[in-house]
């Protein structure tokens, strides 16, 4: 995206939803042993920027668990259910 970093706002999710007006529940599983949570992820931006928007977001972070395929298959089928509520309305 650039040196700009000014351009990467337009894509941020932290900055999106900080300025949503239309919202759809969002879940986020996080690994709490992720490598990249502190320099990359930082999900404490993104639930900062839903309560300035008051977005609906469910944020979880889990203990002992990082950023692997195994993360993603123990939490997966919650994810489909929750956002399969919501896509179907």
């Amino acid at each position: 995206m650039g040196n700009n970093k000014d351009t990467w706002r337009e894509y941020d999710a932290g900055e999106l939803m900080k300025k949503a007006t239309h919202f759809v529940p969002t879940k986020v599983d996080q690994g709490e042993a992720d490598s990249f949570l502190t320099e990359q992820l930082k999900p404490e931006v993104l639930e900062s920027a839903a309560k300035v928007s008051g977005y609906p977001l469910a944020l979880n972070l889990h203990e002992g668990y990082d950023h692997s395929y195994y993360f993603i298959a123990s939490f997966i089928e919650e994810h489909l259910r929750f956002h399969a509520n919501y896509l179907s309305h």
